[in-house]
């Protein structure tokens, strides 16, 4: 039996089916984290930001950034650009932990910085 490349795998249907569903997550973890930011911050996610270094008044400006950044997704003229933006952002949260000695939460960033860019290589 012939073991085939995952590129070989996900073209035709797979392709455009996984597509689908990352990008619709994408953009609902972008939504549902922008539209948080807004909500009252509970003690342990106080202690976090307090951790990395972000004060509370800062949260409203990325909870607009983060639902810009998933309403980007649904746009091809921006597609890029947003992946590119969450990219960033989700490095931006792996160095801040780090940096606070939170190398679980860094840790846990891999697998949503590897979203953007499998989006970006199956557009």
């Amino acid at each position: 039996m012939k073991v085939k490349k995952l590129t070989d795998f996900i073209k035709g249907k797979h392709m455009k089916i996984v597509s689908i569903v990352l990008l619709v997550t994408s953009a609902f973890l972008s939504l549902k984290h922008g539209w948080d930011a807004f909500q009252p911050a509970q003690a342990a996610q106080a202690k976090m930001m307090a951790s990395l270094g972000i004060h509370p008044q800062a949260m409203p400006y990325f909870g607009v950034f983060s639902i810009l950044m998933g309403l980007m997704l649904f746009f091809p003229q921006t597609f890029f650009l947003s992946n590119v933006l969450n990219a960033v952002t989700i490095v931006l949260i792996m160095a801040l932990s780090l940096r606070a000695g939170d190398n679980r939460t860094a840790l846990i960033e891999i697998p949503f910085l590897s979203m953007p860019m499998i989006l970006i290589w199956l557009k």
